[in-house]
């Protein structure tokens, strides 16, 4: 959730000088007007490195935070940000109890009750993760990693390769990337599946350099985007939030932002 109401307002002054510089006087008007402010949009996701996580100022940070207020405040919107576990935020958006989901990929199971962004805003690599003393030579083979014990994160999506393969594979789950690196490094799994930008950093900040390591090739290769319920009643909402989101694109804002966090933005 967002901040003290002096915080709110000095990191909307500054989201205001920055929106009118890359969108124009749409902003201003939108953030000036004298008309009734819109509804606040309840907007959920898990932490993720660099996209969406607690700041120090206690409100929320990363690439997909500040890309939704920028749009928010364009569309004259407030923001109520809050974190769950991965699985549960996904189910509170298909249930309609959120407006927005911050950076889901795409898989056939999600499309049924998400209604995607028409424009992605990052992308990530998948990869397995195993100890150095016990690396794996799987070649993008599944039937490699047959009595391999894996864990993945809980609610992650892996790719239809992957999907294709998982009833085949001793899979088990972890709800944070420091619980499945740490099973991973006391052997109690072989294989930790998870994504590069959220898990390279916990590595580090365990001290795990030199033990644990990436398995070549990747798993794939995602590109995530914002989410809204698939209901007639949020239709409306995207279509605005997808014309915000072309525009930053075109002018070059969206690649520029990205390059801010130090995420990939997809082509």
């Amino acid at each position: 959730m967002e901040t003290s109401k002096s915080t709110s307002r000095t990191r909307r002054a500054l989201l205001l000088a920055a929106c009118t510089s890359l969108l124009g006087g749409a902003c201003a008007r939108a953030a000036g007007s004298d008309a009734a402010p819109g509804r606040e949009l309840r907007v959920v996701g898990t932490r993720f490195q660099r996209i969406y996580e607690p700041g120090p100022d206690g409100g929320m940070g990363g690439m997909g935070a500040e890309l939704v207020r920028i749009i928010a405040l364009q569309l004259g919107y407030t923001l109520r940000f809050e974190i769950y576990p991965w699985a549960r935020a996904q189910q509170m958006l298909k249930q309609g109890q959120a407006d927005i989901l911050i950076g889901p990929y795409k898989s056939a199971e999600r499309m049924l009750a998400m209604a995607f962004s028409s424009r992605a805003f990052f992308e990530d690599q998948l990869a397995f993760y195993a100890r150095t003393d016990s690396m794996i030579a799987w070649g993008g083979d599944y039937n490699a990693l047959a009595g391999k014990r894996i864990v993945a994160l809980n609610g992650w999506a892996y790719g239809a390769a992957f999907d294709q393969a998982r009833p085949g594979l001793l899979l088990s789950v972890s709800n944070t990337v420091e619980n499945g690196l740490n099973m991973l490094f006391h052997r109690r799994v072989d294989l930790f599946a998870t994504d590069r930008r959220d898990t390279d950093p916990v590595v580090a900040s365990l001290g795990m350099q030199g033990k644990v390591a990436v398995l070549a090739p990747l798993i794939t290769t995602e590109i995530a985007y914002l989410a809204f319920p698939k209901l007639a009643a949020f239709d409306e909402l995207r279509t605005q939030f997808d014309h915000v989101l072309n525009q930053l694109a075109a002018r070059g804002a969206l690649q520029e932002l990205g390059r801010r966090y130090g995420v990939s933005v997809p082509l």
